[in-house]
């Protein structure tokens, strides 16, 4: 640093001599740049793992990966030359080592997350303010999570279904009349982002943001919040870039801006505080309500500044995950026609009402469909980046004798690596079989349990520790009653089977062409 320190004042002096050739300042500026990154390179520790030979002067190779879309296939191919330890940053770890899991994403809260995340905050008044998921401070985000967290418990969850029912009727019937009468294609994977926006929505608000009855993306909410998405994604790569583009105090720049998600849930909360909300009924409570809830029973934790935080989180991390997750079922299965066929054979067993939403209490029962949404996760995980954090002062010790991370590194796990490494999944990983998710003709009992423990160890689907998705248990029982509702109801086939969908990873990894075919199940 302090050879980096000299020519930077070499530099200045150069500039502030009596005789400067602007020219040659010109020139000394770049060398000086090359210069300070290259001692940077050949003092950091990281300096011996393998990876770009770019990505170990500057962060800009990141960013050209998020940029491309392509960003989840090419750090897996980086894994395939290099191995399980891949430079991708010159601060910056991608570690394909299953078993770190329960380390680097512990509940000690040791393990800080790098200010990749804080870019999704917000300026309020002035101040920069975060909320639950781009919170960096570990004891700032129990903080927050402490007033809400019971009402993402499978039990609250569940008490919310009779909203979801509502709305997964409402899809039924739409899929009815436009498709299943006319005989048009349908884009499966557009009407499961109208239900999901629907449904987070009605779960939050108790009323609908209404895609599904105008057929498309009205307002532009959804196509604003991939815009956004992809912002966060970027940025993240170079986090002072958001205080030159979103957070300038002269000129906001970027990224686009959510007012209309804002708008909507500051109307609909200050409806509520008022007693104006005609929507709500007591009897079937929403999030807005429980969030309300905490502010009374957590005064000294919660405002109405804190409550918006924990709208905003909810409706646009909700929404999308969710429908990510259902569109890889339902490809997974259409491009494998005998997991659809065996799908298919067990949800209608199952003896579900064809006109009616299947419950999520019976649904969940079903092995098979259990194995296939485990096993659609595992493939396409909604979330294809590594979950960044730092190393904490005692360092990390790599398995094997890989090398030992000083303490202030950053390393990450990557959902899409980690559900593909053949140790843990065997030389099949690339494979969509949910049948490894059950026990095997004439595999011991005691041999499928320790088989399946090391899968579910290896899970990153969710995150893991102390920053865990809080809305795992929504978005679980949201799969398994719109999986079994529809398998049940329809015959559903791809309306060019061999065509392969389009993957924009940026963060979520968002697909778009699940094209079908959809008719009444005779």
């Amino acid at each position: 640093m302090s050879s980096s320190g000299g020519a930077v004042d070499s530099l200045i002096e150069l500039l502030n001599g009596p005789s400067v050739s602007w020219p040659a300042a010109a020139l000394v500026l770049p060398l000086t740049l090359v210069t300070w990154f290259t001692i940077s390179w050949v003092s950091s520790p990281l300096r011996k793992y393998p990876g770009p030979f770019l990505a170990g002067y500057t962060n800009l190779w990141r960013l050209a990966q998020v940029q491309s879309g392509s960003y989840h296939l090419r750090i897996k191919k980086l894994h395939e030359k290099y191995g399980p330890v891949v430079r991708i940053g010159p601060n910056l770890l991608d570690l394909d080592y299953p078993e770190l899991i329960k380390t680097v994403y512990s509940t000690d809260g040791k393990w800080r997350k790098t200010e990749f995340y804080e870019n999704n905050s917000a300026m309020v008044n002035g101040k920069q303010t975060f909320h639950i998921f781009s919170t960096t401070d570990q004891a700032e985000h129990a903080r927050m999570k402490r007033p809400v967290v019971k009402y993402f418990s499978l039990g609250h969850v569940l008490a919310l279904e009779p909203h979801m029912d509502t709305v997964i009727s409402d899809l039924i019937k739409n899929l009815d009349e436009r498709f299943v009468k006319s005989k048009k294609p349908c884009d499966l994977g557009e009407w499961i982002a109208f239900y999901a926006w629907d449904l987070i929505s009605s779960a939050t608000f108790s009323r609908r943001f209404g895609y599904m009855d105008a057929g498309h993306d009205f307002d532009q909410t959804i196509a604003i919040a991939d815009k956004a998405l992809d912002y966060f994604s970027a940025v993240g790569q170079i986090p002072w870039l958001d205080y030159l583009l979103d957070k300038n105090p002269v000129m906001r720049i970027g990224p686009p801006n959510l007012s209309n998600v804002t708008r909507i849930a500051l109307e609909f909360l200050i409806a509520r505080m008022q007693g104006k909300d005609l929507h709500f009924d007591p009897k079937t409570p929403d999030y807005l309500q429980h969030f309300l809830d905490s502010k009374t029973a957590h005064p000294d934790l919660v405002d109405d500044g804190v409550i918006m935080g924990y709208l905003l989180v909810n409706l646009l991390a909700g929404a999308d995950t969710t429908a990510i997750t259902i569109r890889a079922v339902f490809y997974f299965c259409l491009k494998h026609p005998q997991a659809y066929r065996r799908l298919a054979a067990e949800v209608r067993a199952a003896g579900f009402d064809v006109s009616k939403p299947a419950p999520y209490g019976a649904a969940r029962q079903l092995p098979f469909l259990e194995a296939v949404v485990r096993e659609a996760m595992r493939l396409h995980p909604a979330v294809g980046m590594p979950l960044e954090r730092y190393v904490p002062p005692e360092g990390l010790t790599l398995p094997g004798g890989a090398g030992y991370v000083p303490g202030g590194a950053a390393v990450g796990l990557n959902a899409y690596v980690v559900g593909r490494n053949k140790d843990v999944w065997g030389e099949d990983a690339e494979e969509f079989r949910p049948e490894r998710w059950l026990r095997g003709e004439g595999e011991a009992e005691e041999v499928f349990k320790v088989r399946l423990q090391r899968m579910n160890a290896a899970d990153l689907t969710f995150g893991g520790g102390s920053r865990i998705c809080t809305g795992r248990n929504l978005a679980l029982v949201e799969v398994y009653k719109i999986v079994a509702t529809l398998v049940n109801r329809y015959e559903i086939e791809l309306a060019d089977p061999g065509k392969e969908w389009e993957v924009l990873c940026r963060w979520f990894s968002r697909q778009k062409g699940l094209v079908t075919k959809i008719s009444l199940r005779e």
